[in-house]
C-alpha cells in the first residue's frame, strides 16, 4: 500500500497508509432531490486571474457526476478575490457550458459585490440585482440571490429586507433560490435579516418568501445547525423548497424526516461529488440506509474542511482539487492558499482517503511533494 509522512495535529510526523477505496459514483442525476456543487475557480499561477479553461473544465466533471453546479457563489470566492469583471465572464462561460451536450442544471449566484465596499442605499442594491440578473437573460440559469454585504453593513432592519427583495422579486421572470448565509461563513453577513435573533430573523424570511411563494423556487439555509435548518424548512409555504447548505449536518437534512427533506446547494459536493452521487443514487432506489453510510466519512471530511474559521474553508476545497488531479498546481485568486496550516491540510489528506476520494495514491503522494516541501517536511 502507498504511505507518505506526514504531521499531526499534536506537532509529530507520522506515516500514513492509504487504505481507502475509490468511490466512483454512478453518473446519472439524482431524481428525488435537487443537488448543487457550489464551485470553486482555478487560479492561473503564471498570468494572474482565472484559468478560464481549467475552471470550465471542472463543472463539465461535476456535470459528469449527476451533480447541478452551483455557480458564482462563496465557494468561487465571490467576495474573497474574485473581481467583479471576472464574476460576469464566469457567469457568461458557464451559462454557456451549460448549454452544450456535456452540460448540465446550473445555479448563479446574483449578488452586490460591484458595489463599494461598506453601507448602500437601497435603491443601489435593488438595482444592483437587477443588474445582475440581466445576464441570465436568455439562459436556464437559476438565480441565487446571494446575501448582500451592503445590506447587512447599511444596519437595516426589518423592514429594509422586506422592501429591498420585495422589489426585486417583484419584477423577476424566473423562480429564484434565496440565500440565507451565516456568519461563520461571511462574519460581515452578522444580524442578516434585520436581526442578530435567529428566530427573529427567520419570521422575516418566512415573511419574504410567503409573499412572493410564486417566484420563490426555495431557499438555501447554511447556519450550520440542524434543528433550526428543519424548523425552518416547516415552515416554509407548499412548493418552496429548503436547500441545505450545512456542511456539517448535510446527510441527515438530505436524508429527512417524516416531515420532509432538504435538497441539496453545498460547497462540500464540490470535493465529494462522486460521493454524492452514489448517495443519492442509493436515496433515488428507495435505500436510505445505504445513502446514509456512503455518506457517513465524508462528515469528518467536511467538518475539518469548515472549521474555524468557517470561511477559509475554500482553500481546502482547492487543495484537494489539485491531488485529485483537477489542476496542476495548489495556487488561488488572491494567494488564500495559505489561509490553511499544513497540519490542517494533512488532516484533510486522512479524511479524504477514508471518504473515498482518491482513485490513484500513488499521484495524491507526487502531489503532496510540493506542499511537504514547502512547509519544511520533505
Amino acid at each position: 500500500m502507498s504511505s507518505v509522512v506526514l504531521p499531526t495535529r499534536t506537532g509529530e510526523l507520522e506515516q500514513f497508509t492509504f487504505e481507502g477505496t475509490f468511490v466512483a459514483g454512478r453518473s446519472r442525476p439524482p431524481r428525488t432531490r435537487t443537488a448543487y456543487a457550489a464551485a470553486h475557480v482555478v487560479a492561473d499561477p503564471l498570468r494572474g486571474g482565472i484559468d478560464w479553461e481549467r475552471t470550465i473544465a471542472y463543472r463539465r466533471h461535476l456535470w459528469r457526476t449527476g451533480l447541478g453546479v452551483a455557480e458564482a457563489m462563496d465557494t468561487a470566492q465571490r467576495g474573497m478575490g474574485l473581481e467583479p469583471d471576472d464574476v460576469r465572464r464566469l457567469i457568461a462561460a458557464s451559462t454557456s457550458a451549460a448549454l452544450e451536450p456535456d452540460g448540465g442544471p446550473l445555479a448563479v449566484g446574483m449578488a452586490t459585490d460591484a458595489l463599494p465596499v461598506g453601507p448602500a442605499s437601497l435603491d443601489d442594491i435593488v438595482a444592483t440585482y437587477r443588474d445582475q440578473l440581466e445576464l441570465l437573460d436568455g439562459t436556464s440559469a437559476v438565480p441565487v440571490l446571494m446575501a448582500s454585504r451592503q445590506l447587512a453593513a447599511a444596519g437595516a432592519g426589518p423592514g429594509d429586507y422586506r422592501k429591498v427583495y420585495g422589489e426585486v422579486l417583484g419584477r423577476v421572470e424566473r423562480p429564484v433560490i434565496l440565500h440565507w448565509l451565516g456568519d461563520m461563513f461571511d462574519p460581515q453577513l452578522a444580524g442578516y435579516w434585520g436581526s442578530p435573533d435567529i428566530h427573529h430573523a427567520m419570521d422575516v424570511v418566512v415573511d419574504i418568501v410567503t409573499d412572493h411563494a410564486d417566484v420563490v423556487d426555495g431557499v438555501k439555509i447554511s447556519l450550520l445547525d440542524a434543528d433550526v435548518e428543519v424548523a425552518f424548512r416547516r415552515r416554509l409555504p407548499a412548493g418552496v423548497a429548503c436547500y441545505t447548505g450545512d456542511d456539517f449536518n448535510f446527510p441527515g437534512l438530505i436524508v429527512g424526516d417524516e416531515h420532509g427533506f432538504s435538497h441539496a446547494l453545498l460547497g462540500v459536493f464540490d470535493v465529494i461529488a462522486e460521493v454524492a452521487s452514489e448517495a443519492l443514487s442509493a436515496l433515488d432506489d428507495g435505500d436510505r440506509q445505504r445513502c446514509a453510510s456512503v455518506f457517513e466519512p465524508t462528515v469528518p471530511l467536511s467538518r475539518t474542511l469548515f472549521e474555524a474559521p468557517t470561511f477559509n474553508y475554500k482553500t481546502g476545497v482547492v487543495f484537494l482539487a489539485y491531488l485529485r488531479g483537477h489542476q496542476d498546481h495548489f495556487r488561488m485568486a488572491g494567494g488564500f492558499e495559505s489561509a490553511r496550516g499544513i497540519t490542517h491540510l494533512a488532516e484533510l489528506v486522512r479524511r479524504g482517503d477514508a471518504a473515498g476520494l482518491f482513485a490513484d495514491p500513488d499521484d495524491v503522494i507526487r502531489r503532496l511533494e510540493p506542499v511537504l516541501r514547502l512547509a519544511g517536511l520533505w
